[in-house]
């Protein structure tokens, strides 16, 4: 459990490093990108790492109806993260979209897997997730939403979004946790 969470903390800090110290991480430069990448990088190894070895209580499990739920809200999750790449209509009346859809995917997650070492994974994501929409609207409180787009680029969300949600879908599968049923 000590990687998980070791895990969880890393990606915390290192995405707010840039707001809680602003002068050490503009003193990196653009290096810093790199390091905060490799930083991150090693975050999420440790939070792979760290679930599979993970032992804890188990709470509740899944049934059909938390499956489909979670499924509705994960195929909403990729289509707020498609939304914030792409600038669609959504984008333009959320603010955070991309972090929304991390709190979203935590959620539909922490439904169907209701054990300690998921509490500490999705419940460590979600709590940064708005940990960090709370320091961003602090730190830069005005907000410009991106101009609008053409509808095609609406239409390739949506499509994208299930192509994405079906690849994530399959790859949950051969790596043996069941999507549906």
């Amino acid at each position: 459990m000590g990687y998980l969470i070791l895990g969880v903390l890393i990606w915390t800090f290192a995405h707010l490093f840039k707001r809680l110290a602003p002068g050490p991480r503009a003193s990196m430069g653009d290096a810093g990108k790199g390091v905060i990448a490799i930083v991150l990088l090693a975050s999420i190894v440790l939070m792979v790492i760290g679930y599979g070895r993970a032992d804890g209580a188990f709470f509740w499990g899944r049934n059909s109806a938390l499956v489909g739920i979670n499924n509705l809200l994960m195929l909403l999750s990729v289509y707020m993260f498609a939304a914030a790449g792409m600038k669609t209509a959504l984008a333009r009346k959320m603010r955070h979209p991309m972090l929304g859809a991390v709190k979203v995917w935590a959620l539909a997650h922490l439904l169907v897997n209701g054990d300690v070492p998921s509490f500490v994974l999705f419940g460590g994501l979600l709590a940064w997730a708005v940990i960090e929409m709370i320091v961003i609207n602090k730190s830069e409180p005005d907000w410009t939403p991106p101009a609008p787009q053409p509808k095609s680029r609406e239409i390739m969300a949506l499509v994208g979004s299930v192509v994405v949600f079906a690849v994530i879908a399959l790859i949950h599968m051969w790596l043996g946790y069941p999507v549906f049923g």
